[in-house]
């Protein structure tokens, strides 16, 4: 008899191998996470030898599944899909802010009026004609932080039109079928998009995808190398191709969490009516006459009949002889309810990047400082994804546009082909939120800056700003107001000689030679005050 590295079963060289190969086991296995116990089973859906992000939704069916319970839990939850609005506010809020850069102010000022024009017409930036920019961008993150991801197509009538995450197919037919990701086409040597497969957007609801639908490719790319196909999604590794739904991590809580308040609401709904316990002798008798109400049968899945007697709030219950009967009323919910409600609440709050204070709009858990810690955080995740929505949406849009307007527009061509120039120039401005204690929080800012404890330039990094930007836009703004106050000084002390208005008197409120002006309720009422 023979081991299987050829040497004897009891030959001591067999054991010592045998030790070796455990010791070694031993030495390079330390870690519990590579462990497959009971405790710790294997996780499901893992290749044997690693896989990418890919394969943990190779199955289209399922990839589809998980996307339209995504969306049913986001279209009939009583809870979610507020916090998904609420999520795309803080984001988005009032919309990003274009600051047109070119170099020439000519070219900036016709630059910024094109996209104002365009971006606020519906019939002008959206292909199906209803929403406008600022509405396009809200529900393009939307559909991302929902669906897993969305595409924007930009059109050749200088609109943009939206494909919804279930329309990107794998096709029935034709196609590189080795290559193809859910829709997405990726190149054979790298994972770099080459085109897209796209199912024709029915009108009729209830057609769907079938082998008699036409599949269109879109190419990634034009012939310039230029991108043509906008993809916005949110990957968590290099190897994935396509979104995933946000609420992937959280689909059990958040169903249990309606199917939860759905019980609660019918154990209340049962508890308004009149909980009746009997307690019936031993010698009380056999069976009942008593009738509290209509009666109606119904026949069992066994065969057995069921009689079932109607009841109504304000019933009077009247017992058969011998038989006690006493009130019930359960405390519906249970103070239990409230701990679990609100921790499985949390699991979906979390999996959103939102403070439950936030998600709920109810603060009353916490304090001040709670509140305050918990948006500072928050503020940190609505930053990342607002820098993320502008390189994925914003720029690639704005400069297809620009690239548009100069192939339609001459004068805009000789303007931009000037030195200097770079009709490209722009910079997208998200929106920031404002000072949770306006007062304290510029205070904090100011001392900071005056006690050499942060610069400028890092105070105004810290509330999403540039301070290139900022000082440029201060010393601009301070000149023009110098500008109008010097101006309308001279202006009144032409028409009404002997006034003597000093410019510094309508810009900053106060003179050069020392005279401060004071004003109470009248504001003509003045007050001099010799100098010191």
């Amino acid at each position: 008899m023979t081991s299987t590295n050829g040497k004897a079963a009891g030959d001591p060289l067999a054991a010592f191998d045998r030790n070796l190969r455990q010791s070694i086991v031993d030495i390079y296995g330390d870690y519990y996470a590579a462990e497959n116990t009971r405790y710790l089973p294997r996780p499901r859906g893992v290749a044997a030898m690693g896989s990418g992000a890919d394969y943990h939704y190779r199955t289209e069916r399922q990839f589809l599944d998980m996307l339209e319970r995504a969306r049913w839990i986001d279209r009939d939850n009583m809870v979610v899909g507020q916090g998904v609005t609420r999520l795309v506010a803080n984001i988005v809020q009032d919309g990003f802010t274009l600051d047109v850069r070119t170099g020439d102010p000519a070219v900036d000022t016709l630059l910024t009026d094109d996209w104002e024009a365009w971006s606020s017409e519906p019939d002008a930036c959206d292909f199906e004609g209803e929403k406008t920019w600022s509405e396009f961008e809200a529900l393009a993150l939307r559909n991302t932080i929902v669906d897993g991801d969305v595409l924007v197509l930009p059109t050749e009538l200088g609109s943009l039109q939206a494909v919804e995450a279930h329309q990107m197919r794998n096709p029935f037919a034709g196609g590189p079928r080795d290559r193809l990701v859910h829709g997405v086409e990726l190149s054979p040597d790298r994972r770099r998009r080459e085109a897209y497969w796209l199912t024709p957007d029915e009108i009729n609801p209830l057609h769907a995808a079938t082998r008699r639908n036409t599949f269109r490719r879109y190419r990634a790319r034009g012939d310039d190398g230029r991108r043509q196909v906008l993809h916005l999604y949110d990957p968590r590794r290099f190897s994935q191709t396509r979104g995933v739904t946000a609420f992937a991590p959280a689909v059990i809580p958040t169903v249990y969490h309606d199917d939860l308040q759905f019980a609660n609401l019918v154990k209340a709904k049962v508890a308004s009516f009149y909980a009746i316990i009997r307690e019936r002798d031993l010698d009380g008798g056999e069976g009942s006459n008593r009738v509290g109400g209509a009666r109606t049968t119904e026949t069992q899945s066994d065969g057995s009949i069921r009689t079932l007697e109607q009841r109504s709030p304000g019933a009077e219950i009247k017992g058969d002889p011998g038989e006690k009967i006493t009130g019930f009323a359960p405390a519906i919910p249970n103070p239990e309810f409230f701990q679990h409600a609100s921790l499985v609440l949390s699991f979906i709050a979390i999996n959103l990047d939102l403070p439950m204070a936030v998600f709920l709009l109810d603060a009353s858990d916490t304090n001040f400082s709670g509140w305050r810690g918990a948006i500072d955080q928050a503020r940190l995740r609505f930053r990342q994804r607002q820098k993320w929505l502008g390189s994925r949406l914003h720029t690639p849009v704005y400069l297809w546009r620009v690239r548009r307007r100069l192939e339609q527009d001459q004068a805009l061509r000789r303007a931009a082909s000037k030195s200097g120039v770079n009709p490209f120039g722009h910079v997208w401005n998200p929106p920031t939120w404002p000072y949770i204690e306006p007062i304290k929080d510029a205070a904090g800012d100011d001392m900071q800056v005056s006690r050499n404890l942060t610069s400028q330039r890092r105070r105004a990094r810290a509330r999403g700003a540039s301070w290139s930007d900022l000082s440029s836009e201060i010393v601009e703004d301070r000149g023009e107001l110098v500008v109008k106050a010097h101006k309308k000084a001279a202006e009144l002390n032409e028409q009404n000689p002997g006034l003597d208005v000093n410019w510094r008197e309508l810009a900053y409120g106060h003179r050069t030679d020392g005279i401060k002006l004071t004003y109470g309720a009248d504001l003509g009422d003045e007050k001099q005050e010799p100098k010191p």
